[in-house]
């Protein structure tokens, strides 16, 4: 049933996830120890959610759309949205203008405010292609839309009901995991393009390659997730490898928590932990050129 046997372990933490959330649920007092460990398989559910949209997990489509309601309760987003805003948009411009989730919409600058803020404001830009998306799927493909739609619905029960039950456990195990996961997958976003150089074949994207990886299904691969965005994600390490020396080594971290504090505490105060924007390089380049001739 499954594409690849990878992804048993992509089921293996849909399936902790979920057993964790009726888990804490049910235990009579809060657990501080566990509650870390379910935040971040809030956030490993959205990496997954992802990667299920580029590759579906399951040859059976039955399956894979049983996946996406699955993905869309814990993720806290209709899974489908992923299509309009990533695929259709996001890769096809990868930071270019045009691309709803670009890093430089307000500033070049990259400090702790813009990473902070950058989820916010890219998950307002983003509504405008999802809204689209179902307006074209209205007139084109109405199974589909419904299919989409009712994913709406099944999020609004799933906390609707949680709320009911009782608001402060929903705010605890459903809301607040929800929004720490889309907060985060948008943080990685942010960071994984942020003084890349757009217009660049390899230097378009930062990468991560240290231990994230075996945590977040090899998510810090980034440069050849876009080159490859078909490609099954247990196949990152060794693409990248292939093309890691083309790519300017001030692109290829081996931390992602080292680059968070060198960069956004450490360069708040030395300029020599700052990034430099090789997009900013470029266009500097090329006005020079142009002016020479």
């Amino acid at each position: 049933m499954l594409r690849f046997k990878a992804d048993r372990r992509t089921l293996a933490y849909m399936a902790v996830t979920t057993g964790m959330f009726f888990l804490l649920w049910n235990l009579p007092t809060f657990n501080f120890w566990l509650y870390p460990v379910y935040l971040f398989l809030s956030v490993a559910v959205t990496v997954i959610a992802h990667n299920h949209n580029h590759l579906p997990i399951f040859r059976n489509s039955t399956l894979n759309s049983l996946t996406d309601y699955w993905l869309t309760v814990f993720y806290g987003f209709p899974a489908f949205a992923w299509i309009p805003t990533h695929n259709k948009n996001h890769h096809a411009l990868n930071n270019k203008e045009g691309d709803y989730t670009i890093t430089y919409r307000l500033t070049e600058n990259n400090h702790l405010l813009m990473l902070l803020f950058y989820p916010t404001m890219s998950s307002y830009y983003q509504q405008k292609p999802i809204r689209d998306y179902l307006k074209q799927l209205w007139a084109t493909d109405r199974k589909k839309f419904w299919l989409c739609a009712f994913q709406y619905v099944a999020l609004a029960l799933w906390i609707g009901i949680a709320l009911f039950i009782d608001w402060k456990k929903a705010l605890l195990f459903v809301i607040i995991p929800q929004q720490f996961g889309l907060f985060s997958v948008l943080v990685f976003n942010y960071v994984q393009h942020v003084h890349a150089d757009e217009e660049s074949p390899v230097n378009h994207s930062r990468n991560f390659t240290g231990f994230l990886n075996v945590m977040l299904f090899n998510n810090g691969y980034h440069t050849i997730h876009h080159d490859k965005s078909g490609t099954h994600w247990s196949k990152a390490p060794e693409l990248h490898a292939a093309i890691a020396d083309k790519i300017d080594p001030s692109l290829n971290e081996r931390s992602f928590w080292w680059y968070i504090f060198r960069v956004y505490f450490l360069g708040a105060i030395f300029p020599k932990f700052r990034t430099h924007s090789l997009r900013l390089e470029r266009m500097a380049h090329q006005q020079e050129a142009s002016v020479q001739h």
